[in-house]
């Protein structure tokens, strides 16, 4: 069964979830209602004009009708075959499920969705309850607090031959702390759920910077205007920033990077190369004449690519993250050591390529190209700085040629028990 197949029961999902009409639809396109009716069956294949029609008149993107969602579709259902432990025969059944039952075949796409959304919210809360600091000296503070509330109240229940002085000094102190406890408690609370505000109440500074640069689409059009001379204090000025000093030190250095890779390589010239030559970064940087960890920058800018950077320093720290679904960088834990960004490290000059897929996320594989930026040699034997970047592409569909390399996040949330690089055991069961 060829996946087009599925084009049809996409276009009727999307016509019956708007509430549009059969006869309405084919009316709007130009088409009789027979034929869109052997569309909608999927009895007719349909591409060109009339897919842009019939896209455009339900609102959304062509290739949501088409290989993206229907990727997506059996990417879900293989996932949750391998989550089910059934047999290759059974699993290379999913078009053919998809093609008779697609409301089904939704149903438990969707399920799977939320089974996978549910294992990123439990890999998260481990990597913050293991290794957020603020959260350690709260969770401190309560246990310390409530420890002393539990040893002046046993002090008052168990003698009674107290005298009223020290009754009344134990009860002080047993309202003080129980006040604490309070405030303490109601601070943990607030910090826990400050993820949904823009920054600030506790969160790091990489973080606001994070969620600040997410909320702006990673792009600045002021910056990328070569015409423009605006400064980056104006930038930082603006009224919706609302950042600590800290985060406001490490968003300058991100906008200067982006104006100055802007002034060597503008994303208009960029997207005309990639849509006449296709995305190979090294092709790309000898075409532009730019260091390929450049490129990868730009390219990680584009929209278009829906692609995910990762940047750290020579320590592996990771300094910059630009996330992409599918594929989990940590905030507070150390990251997988298996990741090409940390292979380039040993390899300055040298640019590395290889497929990558995360354990526990299914068919999500991304094809990784990592480089080492070093910094000019100002003096004699001074260690010069270095920056390894790493662009995230997600794999297109139906390739599946290359070999893919199966690595973590983190070794706490890791389900792969034989590895040679684990660090600590895994929560997580196979």
């Amino acid at each position: 069964m060829a996946r087009e197949s599925l084009t049809g029961s996409r276009i009727r999902e999307r016509r019956t979830m708007l509430g549009i009409k059969q006869a309405d639809l084919a009316r709007t396109i130009g088409i009789s209602a027979s034929y869109l009716n052997l569309i909608e069956h999927n009895r007719r294949r349909i591409g060109g004009k009339l897919l842009l029609n019939i896209a455009d008149a339900l609102e959304v993107e062509p290739q949501a009708l088409t290989e993206g969602a229907e990727a997506a579709l059996l990417g879900m259902l293989g996932e949750a075959a391998q989550a089910a432990n059934l047999t290759s025969e059974d699993a290379h059944r999913a078009e053919a499920f998809a093609g008779r039952f697609p409301g089904w075949a939704e149903a438990l796409a969707a399920s799977q969705r939320r089974v996978a959304a549910l294992e990123r919210t439990v890999e998260s809360l481990s990597d913050r309850m293991a290794h957020d600091p603020h959260l350690a000296d709260s969770m401190h503070e309560l246990l310390t607090t409530a420890a002393a509330v539990r040893s002046t109240a046993e002090i008052l229940a168990g003698d009674g031959g107290l005298e009223p002085e020290w009754q009344d000094r134990f009860h002080a102190n047993l309202d003080a702390d129980s006040r604490r406890l309070a405030q303490s408690a109601q601070s943990l609370v607030g910090y826990l759920e400050q993820g949904k505000s823009a920054a600030g109440g506790g969160k790091s500074p990489q973080e606001e910077v994070e969620v600040y640069l997410a909320a702006q689409d990673y792009h600045f059009p002021e910056l990328e205007a070569q015409s423009a001379k605006v400064r980056i204090e104006d930038v930082l000025q603006r009224q919706d920033m609302v950042l600590s000093d800290a985060a406001r030190f490490i968003l300058r250095g991100v906008l200067e990077q982006v104006r100055e890779d802007a002034k060597v390589l503008p994303l208009d010239a960029l997207q005309s190369a990639v849509a006449a030559q296709g995305v190979d970064p090294v092709t790309l940087a000898r075409h532009f004449s730019v260091p390929v960890a450049v490129m990868l920058r730009r390219l990680a800018a584009l929209p278009s690519l829906g692609a995910g950077l990762v940047v750290c320093d020579r320590s592996g720290t990771v300094i910059f993250r630009k996330s992409v679904a599918g594929f989990s960088v940590p905030r507070f834990d150390s990251c997988c050591p298996l990741w090409p960004l940390f292979a380039a490290l040993a390899a300055p000059g040298a640019v590395l390529r290889e497929r990558v897929g995360q354990l526990g996320r299914g068919q999500m594989q991304f094809d990784a190209f990592a480089t080492t930026e070093l910094a000019p040699a100002y003096d004699y034997n001074t260690p010069v700085p270095a920056r390894c970047v790493m662009l995230l592409l997600p794999t297109p569909a139906g390739d599946t040629d290359q070999p893919v390399r199966a690595v973590g996040a983190t070794c706490r949330i890791c389900p792969q028990e034989k590895c040679h690089a684990r660090r600590e055991p895994s929560i997580m069961k196979t």
